[in-house]
């Protein structure tokens, strides 16, 4: 098995996580996947099950949810030396796991370049979306938010890192940003690395989803 586990949150995402499991298939032969669902009512479930004779997947439910709290419980469960976050609406395009794992003996957090799709059109990367441009950054600062910027859509860490700094479980959102700080805070650092690549699938509860265009 691949030494990485990939945390998916999910919640009725059916339109999208098959694509995201997919995708994760096609950079890894045998990852642990592992599933952290909320209460969902669609076919998202079902779906995640087609894939069970291909690799190991863990299906666990968190009912009092929050970001943080879904990504603590999946680093919990994992058996391998290396965490993927990825978004339950996401698709994987690039991604070198020697570029990983050399970049992680370095950096405490990485994570890759988003490109944002609305209903197949790759829209202006405008908003949020104009963080993700073509070269590696230390470190990131927003002049937008005026804040560390990291977003966890599309992240790589070692498991012992989110053990000794797990996310805080109490924001409802931005627990990325929020967590960043605390990294920081600790002396490490992180890097935006523009080689690894992932399309960002528009949903109507998506979070980050402004100025579509």
């Amino acid at each position: 098995m691949d030494k990485i586990s990939i945390i998916i949150r999910n919640r009725n995402e059916q339109d999208y996580i098959g694509f995201a499991i997919q995708s994760c298939l096609d950079f890894f032969k045998t990852p642990e996947i592992i599933i952290v669902d909320n209460n969902s009512t669609d076919n998202s479930i079902e779906i995640v099950n087609l894939f069970s004779d291909r690799t190991v997947i863990k299906i666990l439910n968190n009912e009092s949810y929050t970001p943080g709290k879904s990504i603590n419980l999946g680093v919990k469960n994992a058996s391998s030396e290396y965490i993927m976050i990825l978004s339950a609406h996401a698709q994987i395009k690039k991604l070198d796991f020697e570029i990983v794992k050399e970049n992680l003996k370095k950096y405490s957090a990485i994570f890759g370049k988003q490109i944002p799709i609305y209903k197949g059109k790759k829209i202006t990367p405008r908003y949020i979306w104009n963080h993700f441009g073509d070269e590696p950054v230390i470190n990131m600062f927003s002049e937008s938010e005026k804040r560390y910027f990291f977003h966890n859509a599309f992240s790589f860490f070692k498991k012992e890192t989110l053990i000794d700094l797990p996310f805080d479980e109490i924001h409802p959102g931005k627990e990325d940003r929020f967590w960043v700080n605390e990294l920081l805070e600790n002396k490490r650092k992180f890097l935006y690395e523009p080689r690894l690549q992932m399309n960002h699938f528009y949903t109507q509860a998506g979070a980050t989803w402004k100025g579509i265009g």
